[in-house]
């Protein structure tokens, strides 16, 4: 278990030298409300935003216009992977590249609102869906399509 994290954290700051910046430290974070954990470099999603009331997740912002969200949710819908991607490829505005899903996980790629998203949702047994959220402007695609991989895979259940 250690060695897969080693790995990853190698992975995050070899994709963020690779991406132009000296240095990026990972940072792994775990929502106390729904044991929701991923990890991704703070030396590039700085400011931490305020936790909102219900305590579902966290939000973090670049200097540079991107964003990253961890955070969970209740499957209150009994909501499934291939239900979501469906509803989110049907949803208007949305401008859906890519969309897969397994078992128990989905992730979406696109344009939403003028700026380029990447989403991963994992649906837990627990009755709880956990998602890591990066959205960015285009003009930053090479930068931060280096980093979401290794992102998203960091997410899971605490």
């Amino acid at each position: 278990m250690r060695r897969r994290y080693s790995i990853l954290a190698f992975q995050i700051v070899a994709a963020a030298i690779a991406s132009g910046s000296t240095f990026a430290a990972p940072f792994t974070y775990t929502n106390a409300r729904f044991g929701t954990t991923c990890t991704f470099p703070d030396e590039v999603f700085t400011d931490r935003q305020p936790e909102p009331e219900n305590g579902d997740g966290q939000e973090w912002l670049s200097t540079d216009g991107a964003s990253l969200i961890c955070s969970g949710i209740l499957n209150v819908d009994n909501d499934t992977p291939k239900g979501f991607v469906a509803a989110e490829k049907a949803e208007p505005g949305n401008k859906i590249s890519y969309g897969k899903t397994g078992k128990d996980w989905a992730v979406l790629s696109g344009i939403k609102d003028g700026k380029i998203f990447y989403e991963r949702r994992l649906f837990g047994r627990d009755g709880v869906i956990r998602t890591v959220w990066i959205e960015y402007p285009p003009a930053l695609k090479a930068k931060y399509d280096a980093l979401v991989g290794s992102i998203a895979a960091s997410l899971k259940a605490g």
